[in-house]
Formats: C-alpha cells, sequence, structure tokens
C-alpha cells in the first residue's frame, strides 16, 4: 500500500493538541495514521540560519519533518510573496497586491529548500498531496529532482479570473509550475473555470473532456473538491455546548437579547467593514430593533506583520466605535467586537444561541464558518444563515439566505428576513443544508482526493 506524504506550510503534529482542534489536521491525521506517512513542512519557528535538515518527529506510521525558516525567508516567502502578492491576487484584491521581484525570489527559494529537503524522506510508492498557495512549486522543482510519484495538489483558496492573474508578472512561470502536478483539486466550479479559461486562452492548452487537460506538454486531471466539515463532531458539540457557561450566558441576557454572530479571521477578504456597514443600515431601516439585536463579532487577529492586516483592525475598531456611538443605550450596545480566539465548543455555544450566523466574505475558497454554524443548530429551532455569494460555501448550501456583501441593502433586508423567519421554513432551510453537510464531509473530501490522486498518473 502506498505511504501517503502530506505537505503543507505548517505542520500539526500529533501532540500539538490545539492544532489537532482543526478540522482539517485531524482528516489528514487521521489518513497518514491509517496509511502511514510524511507530514512536511515549516515549523512555524524562525531561526538565525537555516538548517541542514529537517527535524523529524515519529508517532506510530507517522513521521513529521519540519524546517525553520531564517527572518529573510519568512519575511519574503510567507509576509512577501505568499500573503502580499498571492493571498491578495487570489481574493480578487489587486489594489492590495505587491508585486517584488525580491519576495517572488525568496518563495521560489523556500519551494527549493523545502523540495530538497523532502526528497530524501521519499519512497518509490508515495503519494504525495501539497496544500495550498504557498508551495505551488513543489511539484516542479522535485520532477527536477528526479521525483516520479503521483503528486496532488488542492488549492484552498479560490482561483483568480484570467485577467486578474495575468496582473502576476509571474503568472505563466506560476501555472506551469501549477500544471507539474498530476491532479489539481479546486473548491469549486467557478475556480475550475477561471483555471481552464487560463489553460486554453493564455496557455494555449486544450480540454479532452472527463476533467482531462493537455498543456506545457503534460496531461493532467482537474477537479472540483469541495472541503467539508466532520459535521458528526460540530453537531455534538451544540449539543455539548448549550450546557456550556457561554450558552448559558447568552441564553440569560437581560432583555432576551437576540443576537447575530459572525466568526471571521481577521482578514479583508472576510467583508467585515461592510459586515459593519451593512449592520447600520439594518438598524437605520428597521428602528424597532434597535435595543433588541446585538451583533457580535469574533475575529481573532491574523499576520500581524503585515501592514495591510494591521490597517484592517484599526478600520475595524473606528467602525464599531463609530456604530456603538450612534445607536447604542446605557444598557446595549449594538456591536459586540471581540479581537480574539475562542475554542470549538465556546463558538458551538455563539453559533447555537444565534438567530442569524451572517457570512460575508467579499471573496472566499469555501468558508467552513458558515457549515460549522448550521451543523452546530438546535434541529427543533434552528437559526439561520446569510451567506455571501462569494463564499465557496454558497456553491453548497442554497437553503441559505444568500446576499451580496456589496450591498448593504439586501443584507439588511436578509438580516431582517431571517429575523421574522418563521420556524417551519427555517427548519426546512436547516434540513436541506444538513443533508449537504452529512454527504460532503471532511473525510469524503479527503478520501475522493486521495483516490482520483491514486488514479494518476493520466497522460
Amino acid at each position: 500500500m502506498s505511504r501517503l506524504v502530506v505537505v503543507s506550510n505548517r505542520v500539526a503534529l500529533a501532540t500539538d493538541t490545539k492544532a489537532r482542534a482543526g478540522g482539517l489536521a485531524v482528516a489528514l491525521q487521521d489518513a497518514l495514521m491509517e496509511k502511514g506517512g510524511v507530514w512536511f513542512g515549516w515549523s512555524g519557528k524562525v531561526a538565525t540560519k537555516p538548517p541542514d535538515k529537517p527535524t523529524l518527529t515519529k508517532v506510530g506510521k507517522v513521521t513529521y519533518a519540519t524546517l525553520d525558516l531564517t527572518r529573510k525567508h519568512y519575511s519574503e516567502y510567507y509576509n512577501g510573496f505568499a500573503n502580499r502578492t498571492l493571498w491578495p491576487l487570489f481574493h480578487y484584491r489587486l489594489d492590495l497586491t505587491a508585486f517584488s521581484r525580491q519576495t517572488s525570489h525568496g518563495y521560489m527559494q523556500v519551494n527549493a529548500i523545502f523540495a530538497e529537503a523532502l526528497k530524501f524522506l521519499l519512497k518509490r510508492n508515495d503519494l504525495i498531496w501539497v496544500h495550498d498557495y504557498h508551495l505551488i512549486p513543489m511539484a516542479r522543482i522535485l520532477r527536477k529532482k528526479g521525483a516520479r510519484q503521483p503528486m496532488g495538489f488542492f488549492l484552498h483558496t479560490p482561483f483568480p479570473a484570467m485577467e486578474i492573474l495575468v496582473a502576476l508578472p509571474q503568472h505563466r512561470d506560476l501555472v506551469e509550475a501549477l500544471c507539474e502536478y498530476d491532479l489539481i483539486g479546486f473548491q469549486t466550479a467557478n475556480d475550475v473555470r477561471a483555471f481552464l479559461d487560463y489553460v486554453v486562452h493564455e496557455a494555449g492548452g486544450s480540454i479532452l473532456g472527463d476533467h482531462i487537460i493537455e498543456v506545457f506538454g503534460r496531461t493532467i486531471r482537474v477537479e472540483i473538491f469541495p472541503i467539508g466539515i466532520d459535521t458528526d463532531a460540530l453537531v455534538q458539540a451544540g449539543l455539548e455546548a448549550t450546557r456550556g457557561a457561554q450558552s448559558r450566558m447568552l441564553r440569560k441576557h437581560p432583555g432576551d437579547r437576540i443576537w447575530i454572530t459572525g466568526v471571521d479571521r481577521l482578514d479583508y477578504s472576510k467583508g467585515i467593514v461592510k459586515k459593519f456597514h451593512s449592520f447600520e443600515r439594518f438598524l437605520e431601516k428597521y428602528p424597532a430593533y434597535r435595543g433588541n439585536v446585538t451583533l457580535m463579532q469574533i475575529a481573532p487577529p491574523s499576520r500581524s506583520e503585515v501592514p495591510e492586516y494591521r490597517e484592517i483592525r484599526h478600520r475595524l475598531e473606528a467602525e464599531s466605535g463609530h456604530i456603538n456611538g450612534r445607536f447604542a443605550e446605557f444598557d446595549w450596545v449594538p456591536i459586540n467586537y471581540l479581537n480574539k480566539s475562542y475554542t470549538r465548543l465556546e463558538l458551538a455555544a455563539f453559533f447555537r444561541t444565534s438567530r442569524i450566523g451572517l457570512v460575508t466574505p467579499l471573496r472566499d475558497g469555501m468558508n467552513l464558518v458558515a457549515k460549522e454554524y448550521v451543523a452546530t443548530q438546535n434541529p427543533h429551532d434552528p437559526g439561520v444563515l446569510v451567506l455571501s455569494r462569494f463564499a465557496g460555501a454558497a456553491r453548497e448550501l442554497h437553503a441559505a439566505l444568500t446576499v451580496n456583501p456589496f450591498d448593504y441593502d439586501a443584507v439588511a433586508i436578509a438580516i431582517l428576513q431571517g429575523l421574522e423567519m418563521h420556524l417551519e421554513e427555517r427548519i426546512e432551510r436547516w434540513e436541506a443544508m444538513m443533508e449537504k453537510l452529512r454527504t460532503n464531509t471532511l473525510s469524503i473530501w479527503r478520501d475522493n482526493f486521495l483516490e482520483a490522486l491514486g488514479q494518476a498518473p493520466y497522460g
């Protein structure tokens, strides 16, 4: 049986209980423990000099192999090209995209260092699964070093339209490197369509049918693998949360407060500023709800060394302060803005006691918060999901109230609709979404990808 080799920017060690709380880490570790294999990537540490070889930690049948980054590589590869060039570009934010040959060189250099270290850990029958935009060049570098194992790549973010992508000076080199994989997985049909548009109209490739394409002299498979959640675990968390302190506090809040909950990493792609404006518009248009409805926005800090992320934090603080100053009463504030992290059980409590889950990113590969909100609801009295049409999850959760986050009036109307929706309709919508969550779980996503990768090569 083939071993599995997972390659990702960060490695979640089996001994790291905080990392294991993440569903993706659990799904990948379960597959590794079943098949045996290697999880390779950055340790999360910054060192004074590059390590000579990776640090190896053996847990059962799994070897965790990690490398430190130097401060220069961390700045250029991670904070630079990955998160100031590719991340905003892939999320359609050309206005925030920084183009720099220096950071591009650092990105390629770190990928080369990773590939050099990884090649000594590979065995002939391994299946190699690389994750996300940080490591797009890995397959091409490994191929040049003689690796012939099947290699798959999954992009967790959106893939941008051709007209956006070609603004990147290195766009052809990046896509050519991506096409060194045997299998490329995307979240949605939109992402596949954008990629194929580039393949045909920019790279001169051909679509052969049955998810197979020819481009840059290679035959590869391109497929949609929408990532899911551990649905049963989230349902259980919702049940357990009803007995927690947070749930009791929210239920006993003075005035029978109605809660709307948003949980988003502190990132400009999540549209939190526009969410605040939409909630402000709701309070303007429907004054009867003032004093009764509170938006609880949880935004854990992220990438604080990147200037754009510091700016978005300051802006959110200013916007929430402005709205609270405008509408608050002595016993009520419209927005509870919490710039901190919570455990999965605590989040489940917030979700379960909220009448509305407000998930309105400007662009998102999937957005698992939307799915988690649905899974943690009370089946007999579920809340309503208000979901951006620009989240990948909107391609699956058709029973959500789908909105355009740029249209403040439309979001305000959807909030009102969710607050006034009859129980029968809420249950009907929730059941339709739960059916999707139960048929496309995180483990099914993983198994489908690995089954397709096991069928490589395709040409």
